[in-house]
């Protein structure tokens, strides 16, 4: 089998796919990918070679102005019929939420044939949700490099409040028009160098839970992220200067790493403790009903908080008895008005995800801290192979502009204090901040973090 990280885009998406010594048949079959300037110019022949014969349209009013009438007039000349719809935001931006997706499905033509998607993250996770649920296919036409779910299998959805991964169906047409991408607002070309730069603590953390819950872990899907967050931070100077070959090789290792989410079939290789401050600091804008800053502008915030804590991380010296006495400490009373704090409305589902989980049940814990133990030598194997110079990637995601502090977003100490704490309840995913817990440290690096969180 070749590597994965020396396949070109063609072979990486072919509809046979590949069988793995890991047991999994990777796989990411697309009709049609086209990445470069110009691209959009492919829209009919993307549609035709997906079968289609009345695409149904959907984008929201910004991108409809950045392509979506572009895509209208070559459907049109191409002699195309379609059906065209527009979300309504009211002057605010959209959201992956239920009313979105309702909103779509109630506007559906049941004649058409493919759900043709025009923008970036939220529109294409909400064309992929409404693709999967009507059990039709879904495309893509992106507007702004400010993501790296375009190739993914799922979707990053807010339910009742909650922000949660939906596992459907990757798009089976991608258009990435460089031109069109390297006119986005600078900050959703932040947004991708962030949610890239996610990277180097999601393999770590991945490799960690692989080692501390036997979690299904995949060294070529992982070596696939690394290529793809490589070619990514070696273009990020351009970025300022909006410059074409950078904008070409960020679309590109975007869609390499959605590629290496579907074929792992779940989110670990782009995600770690990192994006989990953007979505609790979603959480309690929802709760609040405050608006929030682009997901991948948060996400990179709470990558550089994330490689502060691991600057304490590599000085823990592991104690069971420091990691009972905690434990023994956290009642279930204790724990759960944690949650209320901290979760507000949400906390009820939030304590029933636990009840399903259980990962407060003391024999999980004891299990997982026994091999926490007896395998600190290789998770610390993973944080030094996987993470990169702290200082050299600050420097480098400033260097563009981007915010890299909580408070150039108008996030509080307290709320990125108490991001961290309820991280790990807010999802299954066993994390870094997981493995704090175990060992009764999270109290720790909550005071630690408040210490460093503005450095």
């Amino acid at each position: 089998m070749p590597a994965f990280d020396t396949m070109s885009l063609s072979e990486l998406i072919r509809p046979q796919g590949y069988d793995c010594p890991c047991g999994k048949h990777h796989a990411c079959p697309m009709d049609y990918l086209k990445i470069g300037p110009g691209a959009i110019g492919e829209t009919a022949a993307m549609v035709k070679a997906m079968g289609s014969e009345k695409p149904f349209i959907v984008c929201d009013q910004n991108t409809y102005e950045a392509a979506g009438k572009q895509v209208e007039a070559l459907l049109t000349a191409a002699g195309i019929p379609h059906v065209l719809y527009i979300i309504p935001c009211a002057g605010q931006k959209i959201a992956p939420a239920e009313w979105e997706v309702g909103s779509v499905i109630m506007h559906y033509d049941p004649s058409c044939d493919l759900i043709l998607g025009v923008g970036s993250g939220v529109v294409n996770d909400i064309c992929k949700v409404v693709g999967n649920a009507l059990g039709k296919k879904s495309a893509i036409i992106g507007t702004a490099p400010s993501m790296d779910g375009f190739a993914s299998n799922s979707s990053a959805m807010e339910i009742n409040h909650v922000k949660l991964t939906l596992f459907n169906r990757a798009p089976m047409g991608i258009l990435l028009d460089t031109d069109i991408l390297a006119k986005a607002p600078m900050r959703m070309l932040w947004a991708g160098l962030g949610d890239m730069a996610a990277k180097y603590i999601a393999l770590c953390e991945w490799r960690m839970s692989n080692i501390v819950t036997g979690e299904y872990y995949c060294e070529h899907v992982a070596a696939l992220m690394r290529a793809a967050l490589k070619k990514v931070i070696d273009a990020a100077a351009g970025i300022p200067n909006r410059d074409p070959q950078a904008i070409q090789a960020i679309a590109e290792g975007l869609i390499i790493s959605g590629i290496a989410m579907a074929y792992a079939e779940i989110s670990r290789p782009a995600s770690g403790l990192e994006h989990y401050f953007s979505h609790m600091w979603e959480m309690m804008a929802l709760e609040r009903n405050q608006p929030y800053d682009l997901h991948g502008i948060q996400v990179g915030i709470g990558t550089v908080l994330t490689m502060k804590m691991y600057r304490k991380f590599r000085e823990i010296q592991p104690s069971r008895e420091q990691a009972k006495a905690y434990w023994d400490a956290m009642t279930t009373e204790k724990w759960e008005a944690q949650i209320r704090r901290i979760f507000g409305k949400t906390a009820p589902e939030i304590i029933e995800m636990e009840r399903k989980g259980k990962k407060n049940d003391p024999a999980a814990h004891e299990e997982r801290l026994n091999r926490i133990l007896a395998h600190w030598d290789g998770i610390m194997a993973a944080v030094n192979e996987e993470l990169p110079d702290e200082a050299r990637l600050r420097t480098l995601l400033e260097s563009t502009g981007m915010p890299v502090k909580p408070s150039q977003i108008h996030i509080s100490v307290d709320d990125t204090v108490n991001a961290f704490i309820g991280a790990r309840d807010a999802r299954i995913k066993y994390m870094s901040c997981s493995v704090l817990w175990d060992l009764g440290l999270t109290d720790v690096f909550a005071d630690y973090l408040r210490q460093v969180a503005e450095e």
